[in-house]
């Protein structure tokens, strides 16, 4: 291969690794994988036009909306096999959401851990996505336009295939 999601050398289409050689969708077998640490990061943007500060400011009764989004997003991580076909089950070392108030909305970043033999990008993805879903819930009361925007994986690191950061390593999914 050139690199992570690059085009092989020879100049043949890598294929798909959940599909086998008669197009019939599979867990892939992790057997032969080293155990590893692995690290994946997501980030996503949540939208709006709503005064974020005051949205979070009026919630009644202190229910703190960032709490429930983060509690959301490390259950997610969690519960990432049950939701999506073919991922394995994976015991999560460590998974944390941070979310932020910036201008027009929030920024929300889940970093998920595991030692194990397959990455936790997709659990990273999920616990980023459903703790910006959350926010973007509590947000629609306030503005009926309220948008999940740009989820990815900004970072990953363990295996065979090492450390990739969005924007540093070649392929199609380097470009943002």
């Amino acid at each position: 291969m050139s690199g992570q999601g690059g085009t092989p050398r020879d100049g043949t289409v890598p294929r798909l690794t959940h599909i086998d050689e008669h197009g019939k969708a599979h867990m892939v077998d992790v057997n032969a994988k080293e155990v590893t640490m692995r690290v994946a990061e997501a980030r996503c943007s949540v939208r709006t036009t709503a005064d974020v500060p005051a949205v979070l400011a009026s919630r009644p009764g202190g229910h703190d909306l960032v709490e429930m989004a983060r509690s959301a997003g490390v259950q997610a991580a969690k519960l990432t096999s049950t939701l999506i076909p073919l991922c394995h089950p994976l015991l999560i070392d460590r998974s944390f959401i941070d979310v932020a108030v910036v201008e027009g909305g929030m920024a929300v970043r889940a970093v998920t851990t595991v030692t194990g033999r397959t990455g936790v990008e997709i659990e990273a993805l999920t616990a980023c996505a459903v703790a910006g879903l959350v926010l973007v819930e509590a947000l629609f009361d306030h503005d009926p336009g309220a948008s999940m925007e740009s989820l990815a994986v900004w970072h990953k690191s363990g295996g065979r295939t090492g450390t990739w950061e969005r924007g540093r390593n070649a392929g199609p999914s380097a470009e943002y």
